[in-house]
């Protein structure tokens, strides 16, 4: 009656209560769980009623119908969930799986017994970071096939400890080591990465395809481990410390408890939620942009960020204004972005020349003037801002642009003395904007945020290369700090 998943659904279910099965369709899998003896009661539930008319047929040949409730039902919504020792999804997207089960509280004691059987057609990824956030941890997965068809059915269970999945562990599921379908799963999973990733370098997408590929031997190979130290070394040959500010913090400001790691965090700022969501997923290390100790302390508070890393025993490896001024740094980033958008045939000048080769941020020179307005919009593309503002002079014809990430509003007065006809930046003044109107230079105010998290990707893209075994994340909380309403 059954085929291979829903087969496999039946065999995980616990058996020890009520099994509700959402989204029933003909009751198959319903009618297999009673005739089996795997259960004495099944409470079927579907949103349309055709197929619950289907079911009923099901439930009258077998003659069950003291033992499946039919109910019509949007996910769970009207199903009474009282005495269901387990819940059967199975058959839909994992995103329409994910949805259901966030529609209640799986920790309120009526709910954290349920043992919750599913099987995604689509995105298991997304399902499997969705239980963990909804406190589910996955206890049992397997592969199903079915022709040349891989399926993933799995099992969840409420846990008290709460952690998050990385996007990698996400995507590596949870099989028993030995298992010959989910080695399978994986290296066909593997071989999907590699070719999305050659795809992506044929677009000229470096980051992107840079990542796929890690994804890909991670996939094939699993998480590897590494020395911290040769980690930092390497960071410091990309993007050397000593060319940092006089004024300036970074560097390796708090040590990890431990000399290895396997995960790396990524992020803007090392806010408390950062942290938290690096213990989360057990990262061993977080990177981030802006120093987590940049003034002197007197005390350090339960709620300071250096105290969180300090309990989990996790590193923080700042790189500020070295991460600004280095080749390929922040700056580098932007400058590259541009020359993706626009044909750019001269070198880029030095912005802010600061002696020794260094130079903070570059002038470029366009081979066509751009109207102002829509370089405007470009720029809300390039940075992902929510807005840009801009100086009043949108009618203006750009060429020659400088630019500098974070707060280089000051630098106004340089870009007028190069001869610049725009300056991109972030953090800008009420009085500079005056005078950019008064001197009759365009200026873009894109964000400090926006104009510095964009080389986020580009530092993972370094670390993956290199260490294409470490499990490297993008922090899902750097975040802007602001809302815009």
């Amino acid at each position: 009656m059954l085929d291979n998943r829903l087969t496999m659904c039946a065999e995980l279910v616990g058996g020890s209560g009520i099994v509700c099965d959402v989204g029933t369709d003909h009751a198959y899998l319903a009618a297999e769980l009673i005739n089996s003896g795997k259960c004495e009661k099944v409470i079927a539930s579907d949103i349309k009623e055709g197929p619950l008319d289907s079911a009923r047929k099901t439930v009258e040949k077998y003659g069950l119908q003291d033992k499946i409730e039919l109910v019509l039902s949007d996910g769970l919504e009207n199903v009474p969930l009282d005495g269901v020792s387990d819940v059967v999804i199975a058959g839909m997207g994992g995103e329409t799986i994910a949805a259901i089960i966030g529609g209640i509280d799986v920790s309120k004691t009526e709910y954290e017994d349920i043992r919750w059987i599913l099987q995604p057609m689509t995105k298991p990824e997304l399902l499997r970071k969705k239980l963990f956030e909804y406190s589910l941890v996955i206890t049992d997965e397997k592969i199903v096939e079915d022709g040349d068809k891989m399926y993933v059915v799995m099992a969840a269970e409420y846990s008290p400890y709460f952690r998050y999945l990385t996007e990698f562990e996400a995507l590596y599921g949870f099989f028993d080591e030995g298992d010959g379908n989910g080695e399978k799963y994986r290296l066909r999973e593997s071989e999907r990465f590699a070719k999305i990733a050659e795809n992506l370098e044929v677009a000229g997408k470096a980051e992107d395809a840079q990542h796929n590929r890690a994804l890909s031997l991670r996939m094939k190979n699993g998480v590897g481990v590494e020395k911290i130290d040769d980690v930092i070394s390497y960071m410091n040959s990309l993007y050397p410390f000593d060319l940092q500010e006089k004024w300036d913090n970074s560097g390796y400001l708090v040590e990890s408890s431990g000399s290895e790691v396997s995960k790396i965090l990524l992020t803007l700022d090392i806010s408390y939620d950062v942290v938290n969501e690096a213990d989360c997923k057990g990262a061993e290390l977080i990177i981030s942009h802006h120093p987590v100790i940049f003034n002197p302390r007197k005390r350090i508070s339960r709620i300071d960020p250096v105290y969180r890393l300090i309990e989990s025993g996790i590193g923080a490896l700042c790189m500020h204004t070295n991460l600004d001024i280095a080749d390929g740094g922040t700056n580098g980033v932007i400058l590259r972005k541009l020359c993706e958008n626009y044909k750019v045939t001269a070198a880029p000048e030095p912005f802010e020349e600061l002696g020794g080769g260094s130079n903070l941020g570059w002038i470029i020179t366009f081979d066509e003037a751009v109207n102002a307005d829509d370089f405007g919009k470009t720029l809300k593309q390039i940075f992902g801002c929510e807005y840009v503002r801009a100086s009043r002079h949108s009618n203006m014809k750009l060429s020659k642009i400088a630019f500098c990430s974070g707060s280089g509003g000051s630098m106004l007065g340089l870009a007028i003395d190069k001869g610049c006809d725009a300056l991109i930046t972030g953090d800008v003044k009420h009085d500079v904007w005056i005078e950019a109107n008064n001197r009759n230079i365009a200026l873009f105010d894109c964000g400090h945020f926006h104009t510095e998290n964009i080389v986020l990707t580009e530092l993972r893209r370094v670390l993956e290369e290199k260490f294409p075994q470490l499990d490297v994340e993008i922090s899902e909380r750097s975040i802007d700090p602001c809302t815009y309403i």
